[in-house]
């Protein structure tokens, strides 16, 4: 059989050489051009139309289809991009393909095989490729040829292989640039719904005389459920201070905590006691609270600067704490109530204290008592009340100066900075020596 050969000379070979490695050139840089196309962000609907295009030129074959299918399952199709070697969508075999589908006809892979080799006729040779992500089928990717003498060899095999995996990785790329655009939005609406609620909260205290206020609010996410506030009592030299904490934290613990500032303020507005107030809140936002299957606790008191007395009401709220000038004690206010949203008809009991000069009100979240160190261990209520004891205790202390030295305390013991797990929120109230 050599001795029937042509000898070819160094020319010739040379030629060969160089139209070999021109097609191959042309074969990487198309191959290459798909892979950067489909990583690259942009509309993946029209680089996808492009993938059946590409294969069926590369393999020299009359057409390509690509199937994607939906949640990795080829029972449900996500689309159908049919074209043939120049360009052209062919409609009747996509209509065919989503009819078949639309009928019930698919129920695996092998389904749309064989509904790809009736669609295309029986006397066409057909290829298809998995569309793999890890394990997982996302689609399949075919080329077909009517000509009789077209045979399927190993280097078209490989590149229609090798295009399903840059395919493959271009919807990958996509659903990991769409989680990440998804991710952005998201901070942006926190972002926006934390900046909202940080302006409902009190940023300048009420003048009272007689009195020193001071509060802060550590929130353990960018949007959290503790509340506090300052409200004017529309009668009297009167003030109201309220603290509170939803169930949970978080934008929707954010959202019922807006929802609770508006109701109660305009509750405020009708001149009630604290105890009332409580339980018309409790009214309102029982429907709401119970669909929603969340809770509010809340302490709400009244301050006369006349009479200097505090009248207050307990939701089930962590009580106030009053430390006492005169005995150096510290003592508890508290009354029975139930949580806001609990049951529709809840009521409420109020007591009334007498405040005398030097006396502070300790009023705080339970993100205070729960905070844990490293151990798991909580702050609780016995290392608070040190805390306030030693606070109030100190030589020219004022109610700035105890809030500080509170939260000092707290953030020491867990060893921020640890991140806590619930929002953190005290208010002050002091009557002046």
């Amino acid at each position: 059989m050599t001795a029937n050969l042509r000898p070819i000379n160094i020319q010739e070979l040379r030629q060969l050489l160089a139209t070999i490695d021109r097609e191959q050139n042309k074969i990487q840089e198309l191959l290459a051009y798909l892979g950067y196309a489909l990583r690259s962000i942009g509309n993946i609907k029209q680089l996808l139309e492009l993938v059946p295009l590409i294969a069926s030129n590369l393999t020299e074959a009359d057409g390509g289809i690509l199937l994607l299918f939906k949640h990795q399952d080829p029972r449900h199709l996500q689309s159908v991009h049919c074209i043939d070697r120049q360009g052209r969508p062919i409609e009747s075999i996509q209509i065919a393909l989503e009819r078949a589908y639309q009928e019930g006809y698919i129920e695996s892979e092998a389904s749309w095989d064989r509904r790809i080799g009736i669609e295309v006729g029986f006397h066409t040779q057909v290829f298809g490729a998995p569309i793999l992500l890890g394990q997982s089928s996302h689609g399949r990717l075919y080329v077909y040829s009517r000509d009789p003498s077209y045979t399927w060899n190993h280097h078209r095999h490989r590149l229609v292989r090798l295009i399903a995996d840059q395919t493959a990785l271009g919807l990958e790329n996509t659903s990991l640039a769409l989680v990440v655009q998804e991710k952005k939005r998201q901070d942006q609406q926190l972002e926006i719904s934390a900046e909202i609620q940080h302006q409902l909260f009190p940023h300048n205290f009420p003048q009272i005389p007689g009195v020193q206020i001071a509060a802060k609010y550590y929130t353990a996410d960018r949007v959290g459920g503790d509340y506090y506030d300052f409200i004017a009592v529309p009668t009297g030299n009167r003030w109201a201070f309220v603290i509170g904490d939803v169930m949970g934290k978080g934008v929707p613990a954010g959202l019922i905590m807006t929802m609770t500032r508006g109701m109660l303020r305009s509750e405020v507005l009708n001149g009630h006691g604290p105890a009332r107030i409580l339980e018309h809140l409790n009214q309102i936002m029982y429907d709401d609270l119970d669909r929603s299957r969340r809770f509010v606790t809340l302490f709400y008191s009244e301050y006369d600067a006349i009479a200097q007395t505090l009248t207050y009401s307990n939701a089930a709220h962590m009580p106030a704490l009053l430390w006492r000038y005169q005995s150096k004690k510290l003592q508890t206010l508290d009354t029975i109530g139930s949580i806001i949203g609990l049951a529709p008809n809840s009521t409420y009991e109020q007591e009334q204290v007498q405040l005398l000069p030097g006396d502070v009100v300790f009023f705080y979240t339970d993100g205070i008592t729960d905070a844990s160190n490293a151990y798991g261990t909580r702050f609780d209520e016995e290392n608070l009340r040190l805390a306030i004891q030693k606070a109030c205790n100190r030589s020219g202390c004022n109610a700035e100066s105890i809030l500080e030295e509170v939260f000092k305390a707290v953030h020491n013991f867990i060893g921020l900075p640890q991140k806590t797990a619930d929002d953190m929120t005290i208010m002050v109230l002091q009557v002046l020596r």
